[in-house]
């Protein structure tokens, strides 16, 4: 019985981690691409992009992906055969959500460049960006589907096409660009962030279309079939969807409000030091655009457990079986912890030759050697909020990354002023120990009383 459970998260976790590692080896090296197309000041202003797709993601669908997927692992837990209900409830939510960001986005986009993001030149990448938005809102929601079923191979296929099409597309613009005797512009990182969303989003509805009931009326009469099917009589169902949903959404959205002031304020903060607005953005573009993915490159293995651990967690609670509970809880502080101190090691000894090596760039090398100390908590983090998601304690996650990007912001505006961005990595550190304690204290009260 226990090792029929733990199949799915196994064989999952070695499919999502194979295709992640193989997705994060092409993503590696399409930094490093972009890195030297486009030189530090352009990653900077690629990467201040980013608090607009978290914010935008948040509000249309990440919540409603990991409702989804509870709320399938409930049924597979008890029914022979889950149902589409929940993926059709949650599309008809997120999907006109999405189309509505879509639209917010683009008649925005001069003002949230000039005044939230303070840097003019992304107004038309913020017009490229703001079409991925529903296309990553329906194949989040039809992941969410996959993942409570535990097959990850639907996914871990959409993420690995995504990549390659965002790729794909970048090389063959910038190619065509140079030989035409132009500079490529940072923008078409951007559309091939789009274009990567649009194929992953085919990719997905052509792999939930063979489950939806109906043979007659084709693929596109099954579609529509399904998305009206939750008016009719599943008015609990939105209920409890949204119980879960919107707890998320919003603890997702103050979240990723407070990363984007983080994100915002690390330029600007710089430019208090004495850097200029070229450095500042060097410096910006070199920590997020070339260490960081360097740091989180191992994360593949942990996001692949996080992502399956969730399901798994909600159908042991479901069914009362908390040895099963703590059986996966202690497994995973075992195996992430001791994965986090080997990469640890290898950053510290090795990051200087990696900064200079891959990118060219010795701060980078600073930069890698320096966050490989949050090696340990970080990759912790990850799976750790997995579980307590899954044991319905969102409230309690959200409090507690909260103080977490609280500790970093206080060290932005305090430190990185007076200390530059030394001031921020100390800010990191001390952030991701706050919140590994505080993760644990938590998952350790829950076991003890259960």
């Amino acid at each position: 019985m226990k090792s029929h459970k733990s199949h799915p998260l196994i064989v999952g976790t070695l499919i999502l981690t194979i295709t992640g590692l193989l997705s994060r080896i092409i993503g590696f090296f399409y930094r490093i691409y972009l890195s030297r197309l486009f030189g530090e000041e352009g990653m900077g202003i690629y990467q201040l992009l980013s608090p607009v797709l978290s914010i935008s993601f948040s509000l249309t669908a990440a919540g409603y992906q990991t409702a989804i997927s509870k709320l399938v692992a409930e049924q597979t837990a008890t029914k022979k055969r889950p149902s589409l209900r929940p993926l059709a409830v949650g599309l008809s939510i997120s999907l006109p959500l999405s189309l509505l960001c879509n639209l917010a986005v683009w008649q925005l986009a001069d003002p949230i460049a000039s005044h939230l993001l303070q840097e003019p030149r992304t107004a038309s990448m913020l017009r490229i960006l703001s079409f991925s938005i529903p296309l990553a809102a329906v194949h989040s929601c039809v992941n969410g589907y996959f993942y409570g079923i535990k097959k990850a191979g639907i996914p871990a296929v959409s993420q690995l096409l995504e990549q390659l099409a965002r790729v794909g597309c970048v090389y063959i613009v910038s190619a065509f660009s140079i030989s035409a005797g132009k500079a490529p512009s940072i923008s078409i990182a951007v559309l091939g962030l789009t274009i990567g969303e649009l194929l992953s989003m085919f990719f997905s509805i052509a792999a939930i279309l063979p489950r939806m009931p109906g043979k007659a009326c084709g693929a596109a009469g099954r579609l529509s079939s399904t998305l009206a099917r939750p008016f009719k009589g599943s008015q609990n169902l939105y209920g409890r969807l949204l119980q879960m949903a919107l707890p998320l959404t919003a603890n997702r959205i103050v979240l990723n409000l407070l990363q984007s002031v983080e994100s915002v304020s690390i330029p600007a903060c710089l430019r208090l030091h004495g850097y200029d607005n070229v450095t500042a953005l060097s410096v910006y573009g070199v920590l997020t655009g070339m260490a960081m993915p360097l740091i989180f490159f191992p994360n593949a293995l942990t996001s692949s457990v996080s992502v399956l651990l969730l399901p798994v967690i909600s159908e042991s609670y479901v069914l009362g079986d908390m040895a099963a509970v703590r059986k996966a809880a202690v497994r995973t502080v075992k195996y992430c912890g001791a994965m986090g101190l080997c990469c640890m090691a290898g950053f510290v000894l090795l990051g200087k030759w990696a900064g200079t090596a891959l990118f060219h760039s010795p701060l980078a090398g600073y930069f890698i050697t320096t966050l490989g100390f949050i090696c340990p908590f970080l990759y912790l983090d990850t799976t750790l909020s997995s579980i307590l998601q899954g044991l319905g304690m969102a409230g309690r996650i959200f409090t507690m990354n909260a103080l977490c990007l609280l500790i970093r912001l206080g060290f932005i505006f305090l430190a990185v002023p007076r200390f530059g961005i030394a001031g921020y990595l100390w800010g990191l550190l001390a952030g991701q120990l706050t919140l590994a304690v505080l993760y644990l204290a938590c998952l350790y009260r829950f076991l003890r009383k259960h």
